[in-house]
Order: structure tokens, then C-alpha cells, then sequence
């Protein structure tokens, strides 16, 4: 494999299928395994990875990603140390502010997100590292709180798409993962995620994720992958597509009564290239490599969103990355 590969796994089917899609990605090299925390939408992250960490053996393992409203950050601390125990510490932490895909079947108002995930972070560092923690956060506290099973080692990556979101990963967490990020927008991102890591003389762990789209039905899944992705983005991404606030509000409102099913035929054809990669394997697979060494991407994050076919495009992917 000449490309440094992870993958994102959906939970909706069997936890014991998800593991087999570990199994099957550990086997083929890829370093990390993420596991979608969506709430009422998928299986328990947690227990997903317990299976997954006890099904394999090298490969990293860790939610991707989970947020600071739908569960207590001490609680998260002691799931990711847990898991962490488990699997012969090779966890990690996914972490972001939450979509509405996840927060919103939970009647969740997602407030001041930047400062309730920088209170994450510190809190999630300070009890890996053993330390009694007293914070009054944004959204939570913790008093005199501590765990002591942690490991000061684990990896905060953090996720998003505004400019704040990636500006404070880069001031405060171990890694970013740029996800379905607009591509004239990547590199931007990542000068300012490097620039960052430079000036706290650090290692900075870089990722990417969208999906590769080589078929009909692929462009069709794309269109509602992104459907809630858009609506979720910074208003300057939505005016950089040219969504109107007409647009936005349709998608939401068909998010709202049928998913992102519905939401697909209300995202714009000429929207899906500027967020995925499109054309055939051969093509996509050159594009991806020659996007990821433009930009300085350490990493490319599969995202496996439904259980139909997902061993074929795990194995896929894998071929497309090697054959460059």
C-alpha cells in the first residue's frame, strides 16, 4: 500500500458484521479504524469497538467521531480508556462538535461548539493523564474529578469544517480530520493546521476523508452523504457553492421527514465534485493520490456509511491506492 489508509465504519448493521469489516481492513493495512458515534441513527459506538478490539490485534481503534453534548465528557473519558485497557492501547479520540444527523433526533441545541469541544480537550487530557479535574466547561463540569486507568498517551483528533474548529485543532489537539472539506479549501486548511504544529514543535496527524465515487449509484449515495453535511457547513462554504438560504432550508426541511434519502435530490449534481472524488477507480485513485501529496495529507479516512458492499469497497479502495 503506498498510501497510509484508515476507515470510518457505520455502525448500522450487526456489531459482529462491523467487527468482520475491521477484521477485513486490519488484514488488508490499514492503520485506523474510526467508528461513527450518530446516536439513535446507529449500533453503541462503544460497544461496537469492544468488538472491534477484540477481534483484531494492530489496528488503532477509536469513535469518529463523538461530541460533548450527546454524552458527559468524564463518561467518554472513561469509555476511551476502557477501550483503550482493552485492546492493548491502541484507542484514540474522534471528537467534534456533533451534526444534526446525530444531535437533532435527540432534541439537542448545539451551543457554542468551539468552546464546549476546547473544554473536551482539556478535560479529556487532564483525566487520561491521571489528574483531578475541576471545571466548570461550557455545557458540563467536573468536580474533583478523576480517572485511574487512563493513558496520557492517547490521541485527541479533532474534526470539523468552520475556520474556528480547524484553528483550534491546530492550537490544541494531536490531529485533524478534514472531513468532506471543499477541495479548494483543503489546502488552506492544512497550511493552517501545519503552521499550528510548527509553532508548538509537535507531531500533527493530518487526515482526509470523502468518498470516492466510481459509479451511478455511488454519485447517488454522494448527493445524500452531503446533503446534511451542507446544510451543517460554515456559511462561507455554502455561499462559496452558491446555496441560497432557499436551498438550504429545502434540504433541511426534506432532512426532517424522509433523511438523507431525501434530502439527495435537492443537492446540486455540480456539488458533488467539488467535495468528492469522482470518475473512474482508475481516475479516482490518481486524483486521491495527487490531492493528498499536494496538500501534505498524512492520512486518507474511508468512509463506510452502509453495510451493503462495504467488504468490496474496503478491498476496492485498498486496490485503487496500491495500483499508483
Amino acid at each position: 500500500m503506498t498510501l497510509p489508509l484508515s476507515v470510518n465504519l457505520m455502525p448500522k448493521g450487526p456489531v459482529a458484521e462491523v467487527a468482520d469489516l475491521a477484521v477485513l481492513a486490519e488484514r488488508l493495512g490499514y492503520r485506523r479504524c474510526w467508528v461513527y458515534d450518530e446516536g439513535l441513527v446507529t449500533r453503541d459506538v462503544y460497544v461496537t469497538l469492544t468488538a472491534i478490539a477484540l477481534a483484531t490485534e494492530r489496528i488503532l481503534l477509536g469513535p469518529g467521531i463523538t461530541n460533548p453534548y450527546v454524552r458527559h465528557p468524564g463518561v467518554t473519558a472513561a469509555a476511551v480508556a476502557t477501550i483503550d485497557e482493552l485492546s492493548g492501547g491502541r484507542a484514540f479520540v474522534g471528537l467534534g462538535a456533533g451534526g444534526g444527523l446525530t444531535l437533532d433526533p435527540l432534541g439537542i441545541d448545539r451551543r457554542r461548539p468551539v468552546a464546549t469541544v476546547s473544554h473536551m480537550v482539556s478535560a479529556l487530557r487532564d483525566l487520561f493523564a491521571g489528574k483531578t479535574v475541576d471545571l466548570d466547561g461550557e455545557g458540563f463540569s467536573l468536580k474533583s474529578a478523576s480517572l485511574d486507568f487512563g493513558r496520557s498517551g492517547i490521541e485527541v483528533i479533532l474534526a470539523g469544517r468552520g475556520p474556528r474548529m480547524v484553528a483550534l485543532g491546530g492550537e490544541v489537539a494531536d490531529g485533524f480530520n478534514l472531513s468532506y472539506i471543499h477541495k479548494d479549501l483543503l489546502g488552506g486548511h492544512v497550511s493552517t493546521l501545519r503552521s499550528a504544529a510548527r509553532r508548538h514543535n509537535r507531531r500533527f496527524l493530518i487526515t482526509y476523508s470523502t468518498m470516492l465515487v466510481t459509479s451511478e449509484e455511488e454519485f447517488r449515495e454522494a448527493r445524500a452523504s452531503l446533503s446534511f453535511r451542507l446544510v451543517d457547513s460554515p456559511i462561507e462554504v455554502r455561499e462559496l457553492i452558491g446555496m441560497t438560504e432557499a436551498e438550504a432550508n429545502g434540504i433541511r426541511e426534506a432532512l426532517a421527514e424522509g433523511g438523507a434519502a431525501a434530502g439527495a435530490d435537492l443537492v446540486r449534481e455540480e456539488w458533488v465534485a467539488q467535495f468528492t472524488i469522482v470518475g473512474s477507480p482508475e481516475e479516482a485513485g490518481a486524483e486521491l493520490r495527487d490531492l493528498l501529496a499536494r496538500q501534505g495529507v498524512d492520512e486518507f479516512q474511508l468512509p463506510v456509511q452502509r453495510a451493503e458492499g462495504a467488504a468490496a469497497l474496503i478491498e476496492r479502495t485498498a486496490a485503487m491506492v496500491a495500483d499508483g
